[in-house]
């Protein structure tokens, strides 16, 4: 009778058993070391120091003080310009949020259609996108100048200037209209990752769901609300939340727009925060851990009501 191989194999001794498991580690560890480190280097230690400085007091030079205790976000939260800037900063995340997703629904669901010339407009789409954020809010500055920006001067063709009562509009010098363009270059500069991720997530909707529910008798706007919403919510999620937190700490289009003016009409929380760097270093530390605060909560919300476990699963 033959004996079970198994049975006449050694148990592996104590230290082989130590030599595997080191070996699987140091493994692990070359794989997840340097992604830690790099969070590490550019996430935890910009954060800890955030909050450590929240808590001293430094002049308008940078120099250190002394420790302020908790009077840098006593200053911030009694300053006259704190909560306007905050209800102002939530009116452009969700603004810029929902126009870019609403927007973007239609450009995907288009660019997911064939027809001629699909593949030159997906090229075309990428170009808001892939230049840079700053130049563009620049060129849209150049394009309202009330002077010789393109924008006036077809506007003074059309004689829709002269009906305003006006021969040239200021659109940056009201903080009305300066915070309205703004919205709408934001919104121009997010359409097209929106776009794609949301095409992406169409691409993944199998076909014979839509043929099932035609042979059912379901209409087009029964079957986009009952079955092409719910199979696009991950890239949905997926799509908000990086607007969210891209739009929330938006920087450059406000500032090349700008400046934040007139005075402080049309300053966003990031936009703001920097402002405050250039006299109260400590207060806008604070503000900048506010603002740190409020991008968590942000986002363990919008996760917990999207049910994003479920779609994952």
């Amino acid at each position: 009778m033959l004996e079970n191989p198994s049975r006449s194999l050694p148990a592996p001794s104590p230290a082989r058993r130590l030599g595997r498991a080191a070996a699987s580690a140091a493994t692990t560890i070359g794989w997840v070391g340097p992604a830690t480190a790099l969070i590490a280097f550019a996430v935890a230690w910009p954060v800890y120091e955030m909050f450590k400085i929240s808590f001293q007091h430094y002049s308008p030079d940078g120099f250190l003080l002394g420790s302020a205790g908790g009077k840098n976000y006593t200053k911030l939260f009694q300053d006259p310009n704190f909560g306007p800037v905050m209800e102002r900063t939530v009116v452009w995340v969700l603004a810029v949020v929902g126009l870019t997703v609403l927007i973007s629904l239609a450009v995907a669901q288009l660019f997911n259609q064939r027809f001629p010339g699909r593949r030159v407009a997906r090229w075309a789409l990428i170009a808001p996108w892939a230049a840079s954020v700053m130049m563009t809010a620049i060129i849209f500055r150049w394009m309202l100048d009330p002077n010789t920006g393109v924008i006036n001067v077809l506007l003074r063709q059309l004689g829709i200037v002269s009906k305003l009562g006006t021969t040239q509009a200021d659109w940056l010098g009201r903080p009305d209209a300066a915070f309205a363009w703004m919205i709408v270059v934001a919104v121009f500069v997010s359409i097209p990752f929106t776009s794609y991720t949301l095409l992406a997530g169409l691409q993944t909707i199998p076909g014979e769901v839509y043929e099932a529910a035609k042979i059912d008798g379901a209409s087009a706007l029964h079957t986009y609300w009952h079955i092409t919403l719910p199979l696009l919510r991950p890239a949905l999620t997926v799509a908000a939340l990086i607007n969210v937190m891209n739009v929330f700490n938006s920087f450059p289009i406000i500032w090349e727009m700008t400046r934040g003016g007139p005075g402080y009409e049309t300053n966003t929380s990031t936009v703001y925060m920097f402002n405050l760097k250039q006299n109260f270093i400590g207060e806008s530390a604070a503000l900048s851990v506010v603002n740190f605060a409020v991008i968590i909560v942000i986002v363990a919300v919008f996760l917990r009501a999207s049910n994003w476990k479920k779609e994952v699963a």
